[in-house]
């Protein structure tokens, strides 16, 4: 496991260069079915994603006006003002979506939260699996799309909030990502694929550009036809 750990660390950009620094920036623009399903409305304008690197933090800005922003620990979710201003907060925002369903309706700090871990988790790829408390274990390698993919499988530990506790990682014969499993806790435990694409190289870290994610049945059978969520991301910098 630590063989290929390693080697997927440096073909993202190696470890001693991630740990030069703390945050990633990024425009994201957000679509998919999902939103719909929440009783969302999402649009497709761009938006400015921040998140440390070496602790799980995120803000996203605008966010539900063009003066607001959002910031997320996983022990608090808020809504601010750029200035600071609370609009509105939560103090331990797991608890939020306690009985929630795939379509259980989100208000607004449910939506800040989820964008919140989840891309700080993408955005943290494959370089949170270096990170203390997780645990990571090689698994039966796949084929597909033509190749065979490595897994790793990672316990997350109980103070990172994301999708799961436990969630695959697949990387191609180039050490590269191609793809990445979990379940959705927060809306009734779903199972989503997501396939990343475009590779870029930003500040010498190599990351997907697009991230498609899809829903996948209890025997494994990918929907393609629904699209849950799609992410791209562009004009990427680390510092």
């Amino acid at each position: 496991m630590r063989e290929l750990l390693d080697a997927v660390l440096e073909a993202h950009g190696g470890l001693e260069r991630w740990r030069r620094f703390s945050r990633a920036e990024a425009t994201i623009v957000t679509g998919g079915e999902f939103w719909g399903m929440k009783g969302l409305v999402q649009d497709a304008d761009p938006r400015r994603m921040t998140v440390a690197l070496h602790e799980e933090w995120a803000s996203v800005q605008p966010f539900g006006a063009s003066d607001q922003k959002t910031d997320f620990t996983p022990g608090r979710i808020a809504i601010e003002k750029l200035d600071g201003q609370v609009v509105a907060e939560r103090a331990d925002p797991r608890e939020m979506f306690a009985g929630h369903e795939i379509d259980t309706p989100w208000g607004p700090l449910h939506r800040a939260y989820f964008n919140g871990y989840a891309l700080w988790t993408y955005l943290t790829t494959p370089f949170l699996l270096a990170m203390p408390g997780f645990s990571v274990t090689e698994i039966d390698p796949v084929e597909e799309d033509g190749e065979r993919w490595a897994v790793l499988q990672a316990r997350f530990p109980a103070q990172i909030a994301s999708h799961s506790s436990v969630q695959e990682f697949y990387f191609g014969p180039d050490h590269l990502l191609r793809r990445h499993d979990y379940r959705v806790d927060v809306a009734g435990g779903f199972a989503g694929v997501q396939y990343v694409h475009d590779i870029v190289e930003a500040d010498g870290v190599r990351l997907p550009s697009r991230r498609r994610a899809y829903r996948a049945d209890a025997d494994g059978t990918v929907s393609f036809d629904q699209l849950m969520v799609g992410i791209d991301l562009s004009d990427i910098h680390f510092r």
